[in-house]
């Protein structure tokens, strides 16, 4: 595992260094501003006409999916944690990213149930604020790919916007709505459902990291069905995934 970027960084270290006194670094919350900074420039620009033409044999992506303390934001639901991997084409480069995080809110007894989260294990996690900024350090400018990924992206540009009031810029891909694409005929949609039909291991379920490694290997299996279909570049992709 490659350590998630640590510190601050910048601003702060400007502060440490005697760049600002601490009585004006404090009155501006400077490693909160910097943070927000940080987070924000990562989520412009991300949707370069160019990453188009990439073939998906080629592509960086960062796979991921978060464990929630319930499914709607809208009723205060928050990110309990973050799992992330890098893949650069069909091949994992052996870099992940997971923490916990901690939730303003209470976990429900069945979140614990499900997802061996319990309340003990978040109280002394990273804030959403520093959770996220290792995250979007992570993932940097990839596509991001999730299962099933309205839940997660609706999650994750939530958090965004609380906490730096900037919205996710990435690309998403779904695995589970390329799957469906690529094979109609299978009337399934969990991410248990699609591993089993492309003869992927299970191993834990509803832990943000193994998920997300789990996810990348099912998108990995079907890059080789997509190109026997013609489908090569992102751009070819999407226009796959709009045909009726």
């Amino acid at each position: 595992m490659k350590e998630p970027m640590k510190g601050n960084g910048g601003f702060w270290d400007v502060l440490k260094g005697g760049g600002l006194s601490p009585r004006i670094a404090s009155m501006l919350g400077a490693p909160s501003a910097q943070q927000i900074a940080f987070v924000r420039s990562l989520t412009k620009g991300q949707r370069r006409p160019e990453t188009l033409h990439v073939p998906l044999s080629q592509l960086r992506t960062a796979v991921f999916d978060l464990e929630t303390t319930g499914f709607h934001y809208h009723y205060g639901d928050e990110i309990l944690s973050f799992g992330a991997v890098k893949v650069d084409g069909e091949q994992s480069t052996g870099e992940y990213y997971y923490s916990l995080c901690k939730p303003a809110c209470s976990v429900p007894e069945r979140i614990v149930e499900l997802t061996g989260i319990t309340p003990e294990m978040v109280q002394d996690a990273p804030p959403l604020l520093q959770a996220l900024r290792e995250f979007m350090a992570f993932v940097d400018d990839r596509v991001l790919i999730a299962h099933g990924s309205a839940h997660d992206k609706a999650f994750l540009d939530v958090a965004l916007w609380k906490t730096t009031k900037a919205h996710l810029g990435h690309r998403v891909l779904d695995t589970m709505m390329i799957a469906q694409k690529l094979e109609p005929g299978q009337r399934v949609s969990s991410l248990d459902e699609w591993l089993q039909a492309y003869d992927i291991p299970v191993t834990q379920r509803h832990h943000a990291l193994e998920d997300a490694k789990m996810t990348a290997g099912l998108w990995k299996a079907m890059i080789g069905r997509l190109k026997d279909r013609n489908v090569i570049t992102l751009g070819d992709l999407y226009g796959f995934l709009s045909k009726t």
